[in-house]
C-alpha cells in the first residue's frame, strides 16, 4: 500500500470510479486531469452519452466532457486494471422510507469480482454508521475471495458535491477522509489531495466519517423544517415570511434558512438513514424525524393553499387550469429524483386538477421514466387560472411579470392566481397589480 500513491501518480497504477452520476462523474472528471481513470458505470446509454461528449448531468458541462481523459466504460472487467477504486452509487430510500442499499451492495459485487490484491476501495454513498466495515467488506471478502486488511484495504470519505453549484466544487471543498489503518488512511488522504485544494480532513475512522456525512443534511434538514413552520404559522398571522427572515438575518449569528420543498437524493433521504440506525438500537428520534414530517408535507401544503386561492379568486376548482414552472429538486439542474414537486401535482390531482408543466433543465426522460411526467413548452402555456413558480431556475428568475401575464386566462388580476415558492418575485409589485398572490 505504501507505494500505491506513488504509482498512481506516475501513472502505473490506475484509479476506479463506480458509478457515474453527479458525484461520480466531476470525482472522474478532477482524477484524470492528474491520473489514469477508469470511469465505470452499469447505464450503457449514459456511458455512450460520455463518449460522445454529452454530459447528461450538466455538471461540468460537454465542452468537458468531450477533452476529458476518463476512460469511460460499461465493461466490469475493465475494474481488474486499476488498484484504487472510488464508489459513488446512489443510496436511496424506499416507500417505506428505510434505507435501500441495493446499489451499493450491486455494486460492492460488481468491485469484487474484479478486485486484486493490494487495492484500496474507497465508499463515497451516503451511508449510516457501520454500513461499510460491517456490509460492504463482507460483500468483498465473500465474492473475492480476498481477505480485508491483508489482500486489501476500504476507507470512507463522503461525497459533498452539491449538484447544480458551480461554486461549491469538489476541488473547493475541504473532503472529509477515513481508513480502516494509518497507512490506508495516508494513502487515501494522499491521493484526494491531489484533486482538492481545499485540503482534507482526517477523520478518526470510518464510522466517525460516515456519520458526519449523514448529519450535515439532516442538520439542514431541521433548518428548512423550522423555516416551513414558521411559514405556515406566519402564513395564519398574515405576516410575510420572507420579511421576517430578511428583518431577523441582520443579526450576526441568525442562521440564514430559507421555507421551501425539500426533495432530492440528500437532504430529503439522509436524516431516515441515520434515525433507522437509532431504532436498531432501540432510539427513537423526536426532532430529526419531526423536521422531516414538516418537509415530506410541503408539497400538500402548497396544493392546499393553490385550492384556496382559486377559491377565493371565485374560480371553479374542478375545471382549474394550472401550471407549474420547474419540476426538479433544485434550480438549475437537471435532476428530478425525489422532487417534492410531485407532491403538489398528485395532491393537485386530488381535487380533480390536472396540471401542465414546464421545465427546460429537467431530465425529460427520467421525468417521463420515473412519474410519467412530460413537458410542455412555455410559450404554449396559455388561458391559465393559477400559475406555481415551484423552481427558481434562471431562465424563471429572468420572467418579467408581464411574460407571466401572458400564461393566463384574460380579465381582472384578482382572479389570476400566482403561487410563488421559493419567493423570487417582487411581492410589493405583484400585489400592486392586484394579483392574487401567495409564497411560503
Amino acid at each position: 500500500m505504501v507505494n500505491l500513491y506513488t504509482k498512481i501518480v506516475n501513472r502505473e497504477e490506475k484509479i476506479s470510479l463506480i458509478g457515474l452520476g453527479y458525484v461520480g462523474m466531476p470525482i472522474a472528471v478532477a482524477f484524470a486531469k492528474k491520473v489514469d481513470v477508469i470511469g465505470f458505470d452499469v447505464n450503457e446509454e449514459k456511458i455512450n452519452l460520455y463518449k460522445q461528449g454529452i454530459d447528461p448531468t450538466k455538471e461540468v458541462g460537454n465542452d468537458v466532457i468531450s477533452t476529458t481523459t476518463v476512460d469511460f466504460t460499461c465493461d466490469e472487467m475493465r475494474l481488474k486494471e486499476a488498484k484504487f477504486h472510488i464508489v459513488a452509487v446512489p443510496t436511496p430510500v424506499r416507500d417505506d422510507k428505510t434505507p435501500d442499499l441495493f446499489p451499493v451492495e450491486a455494486a460492492s459485487r460488481t468491485l469484487a469480482r474484479n478486485l486484486t490484491k493490494g487495492s484500496i476501495v474507497v465508499y463515497e454513498s451516503t451511508v449510516f454508521p457501520g454500513v461499510t466495515e460491517e456490509i460492504c467488506v463482507p460483500i468483498l471478502e465473500e465474492v473475492s475471495g480476498l481477505k480485508c486488511g491483508v489482500d486489501f484495504k476500504v476507507g470512507y470519505s463522503p461525497e459533498r458535491i452539491n449538484p447544480g453549484d458551480k461554486v461549491h466544487r469538489l476541488e473547493t471543498i475541504v473532503k472529509v477522509v477515513s481508513g480502516m489503518d494509518e497507512e490506508t488512511l495516508d494513502t487515501i488522504a494522499k491521493i484526494y489531495e491531489l484533486v482538492v485544494d481545499a485540503g482534507v480532513h482526517r477523520a478518526q475512522s470510518i464510522k466517525v466519517a460516515e456519520a458526519a456525512k449523514v448529519i450535515e443534511n439532516s442538520q439542514r434538514d431541521i433548518n428548512i423544517a423550522f423555516m416551513n413552520e414558521l411559514s405556515i404559522i406566519f402564513n395564519k398571522m398574515g405576516i410575510d415570511t420572507k420579511a421576517v427572515l430578511e428583518a431577523a438575518g441582520t443579526k450576526w449569528n441568525f442562521l440564514k434558512f430559507s421555507p421551501g420543498l425539500v426533495g432530492g437524493h440528500c437532504i430529503g433521504v439522509d436524516p431516515y438513514y441515520l434515525t433507522y440506525k437509532a431504532e436498531q438500537l432501540g432510539y427513537h428520534s423526536q426532532i430529526i424525524l419531526s423536521g422531516r414530517r414538516i418537509n415530506d408535507n410541503m408539497g400538500k401544503y402548497v396544493a392546499e393553499n393553490v385550492v384556496k386561492n382559486l377559491i377565493k379568486a371565485d374560480k371553479s376548482i374542478k375545471q382549474a387550469q394550472i401550471a407549474l414552472l420547474g419540476f426538479t429538486f433544485k434550480e438549475n439542474c437537471p435532476d428530478t429524483r425525489n422532487t417534492k414537486v410531485i407532491d403538489i401535482v398528485n395532491e393537485l390531482k386530488e381535487y380533480g386538477i390536472n396540471s401542465v408543466i414546464v421545465d427546460p433543465v429537467a431530465d425529460q426522460e427520467e421525468a417521463l421514466h420515473e412519474y410519467g411526467i412530460n413537458f410542455v413548452d412555455i410559450n404554449e402555456v396559455r388561458n391559465m387560472d393559477a400559475i406555481i413558480v415551484a423552481v427558481s431556475h434562471d431562465e424563471f428568475l429572468k420572467l418579467k411579470i408581464e411574460e407571466i401575464d401572458l400564461m393566463f386566462k384574460k380579465g381582472n388580476n384578482s382572479s389570476k392566481v400566482l403561487v410563488d415558492i421559493k419567493g423570487i418575485l417582487n411581492r410589493q409589485e405583484v400585489e400592486t397589480l392586484d394579483y392574487n398572490y401567495w409564497r411560503l
